[in-house]
């Protein structure tokens, strides 16, 4: 019975923070104001929606597998650092958090933009004779969104690898290992789940983002959250809500998917020996 009573408090918190929402979301996409599928078949014919679903998870994964790649580096670093120099490198990596997304998107504005610094760095060396369009572009998209989101990953991965036991490592190398397959046999199994971890939260925040391709990108480069932010604007919430629920079910899918696979390649190995 306490066991129950302990429960109940994080049950209601549940479905009022999230069972409720989204019973409403799919209950506004099918009853606007009456019954009707008029929104999902809008969705799934009209092609501009399906482009713009396709492309929001082509950019969530290339930027999730782009932070893994330079963050899961950067978090080895850091772990293999003295105990006493590692608060001062999260520090560092963690400062970028603290500032709003807004602030850092027009920051990249100034950067990228044909007066910016890149611009005229290379105008001064002589590289380019004219600027160079990178403002409004997919690579403006994407430079931006790995640099707010890498610092997840790092903090996941570093978390992850803490709890590695370095004798693990040393054991290795007096068994006549080199240093690299240590690395590949001891240590990279071991810190698999966080690094998976830390992509898959990536990919999720990346599902919903819309302030950086609206002021970074081109046309052609929306997401589905900048679509839901029009249909709300346009107070077309049967619409803004089949484009909510269409998102969210993606992402589960995808977070299915992926931990399912994760399970077989990380645990399997761990069960045979």
């Amino acid at each position: 019975m306490s066991r129950k009573l302990t429960l109940t408090p994080g049950l209601i918190l549940i479905a009022l923070m999230f069972v409720v929402p989204v019973g409403i979301v799919f209950w506004q996409g099918l009853f606007d104001p009456s019954f009707t599928t008029e929104n999902i078949e809008r969705f799934f014919t009209r092609g501009a929606y399906l482009r713009v679903f396709w492309n929001t998870l082509q950019v969530s994964a290339t930027v999730a597998l782009l932070c893994l790649l330079l963050g899961y580096p950067v978090a080895y670093f850091i772990v293999r650092q003295p105990p006493e120099r590692r608060p001062l490198l999260l520090f560092l990596v963690l400062v970028p958090m603290w500032m709003s997304i807004l602030a850092r998107s027009y920051a990249w504005m100034v950067v990228l933009g044909r007066e910016g610094i890149i611009n005229q760095t290379l105008l001064t060396i002589g590289i380019v004779d004219e600027p160079v369009q990178m403002l409004f572009t997919s690579g403006a998209v994407y430079v931006a969104m790995v640099q707010i989101l890498m610092p997840v990953l790092i903090v996941t991965c570093f978390s992850a690898m803490t709890e590695i036991d370095q004798s693990l490592l040393r054991a290795a190398r007096v068994m006549g290992a080199t240093r690299f397959n240590a690395f590949r046999t001891v240590f990279l199994p071991l810190s698999a789940e966080g690094a998976i971890t830390g992509t898959l939260i990536v990919f999720i925040l990346s599902m919903g983002f819309f302030i950086v391709p609206a002021l970074l990108g081109g046309r052609r480069d929306a997401l589905l959250a900048n679509l839901i932010t029009g249909q709300v604007t346009q107070t077309n919430w049967g619409l803004a809500a089949v484009l909510s629920i269409a998102l969210l079910l993606a992402t589960m899918i995808v977070l299915a998917f992926v931990r399912g696979i994760s399970s077989r390649l990380v645990h399997a190995p761990a069960e045979e020996h």
